[in-house]
């Protein structure tokens, strides 16, 4: 899609993070994206808290856009006053994006703090937290293949969604190109993103209805073993999947 940025003020994002936050701040928040004033836009946040990703910016690792054959399109984001949005010149079917959040460790007062345990001293608990987001902006007619940057993915089984609420969907968790057991799936991490969610079987396969019929986002969450156990205990691994069903005609 082709955004028109000339009448936002370009700005380049620059912020001074908070050193600690609160225990599920970290962890809890994704990434996503949704239509606003129909610019497609980079969300990060968790559920109706929708906090500043332009701030956020340099976090984001990687950003991509594919055509309806899932071949790369040229393509990019770009700061438009609060928001940053997807700009490109040729349409774009599927959105994708990484986020690595960077390390976070607990001391025993509660608090967390943007370092690693190795640098902060009776750390608790200390994770390497990880945002992946897939956005589809047309239906699906075909499969949905694996995009390189996603470590994390949520991928409909079948080639199309169901376009009416309610409806069964049934997707797979793929953790570094293979189905991952235990993942948890929520249905709808912008409206209930307390839910429990479904835990992903041993094919790493999830059903669950369909919430809305307009703006979906689906969320997965995987906490896998550390890679760097002198630094952090764990990564926490979270993927949406963001697309919207029709509404009736006015």
């Amino acid at each position: 899609m082709k955004t028109f940025l000339g009448r936002f003020g370009l700005a380049a994002g620059s912020v001074a993070f908070l050193v600690s936050m609160s225990a599920s701040a970290a962890q809890a928040h994704g990434i996503w994206f949704a239509e606003h004033a129909t610019l497609l836009t980079l969300i990060y946040g968790l559920g109706a808290d929708d906090r500043d990703t332009v701030k956020r910016q340099k976090l984001i690792t990687n950003f991509a856009g594919y055509d309806a054959d899932f071949k790369p399109v040229k393509a990019s984001l770009k700061v438009a006053g609060p928001l940053l949005v997807v700009d490109s010149e040729e349409p774009t079917t599927v959105e994708t994006a990484v986020m690595d959040y960077g390390l976070w460790s607990q001391t025993p007062d509660g608090e967390w703090h943007n370092q690693g345990k190795d640098e902060v001293p009776n750390a608790k608990d200390s994770t390497h937290n990880f945002k992946y987001a897939v956005h589809l902006s047309a239906p699906l007619t075909k499969a949905l293949p694996l995009f390189p940057d996603q470590v994390l993915q949520i991928v409909p089984v079948d080639p199309t969604i169901p376009q009416q609420m309610g409806k069964p969907l049934r997707v797979r968790v793929i953790y570094k190109g293979k189905p991952i057991a235990g993942a948890v799936v929520q249905q709808d991490f912008l409206n209930d993103p307390d839910s429990p969610g479904t835990k992903t079987a041993a094919d790493g396969t999830a059903t669950i209805p369909i919430r809305n019929q307009g703006l979906n986002v689906l969320a997965a969450t995987y906490v896998a073993p550390s890679d760097q156990p002198a630094k952090y205990d764990k990564m926490e691994h979270k993927a949406t999947l963001a697309f919207v069903l029709p509404h009736a005609p006015e």
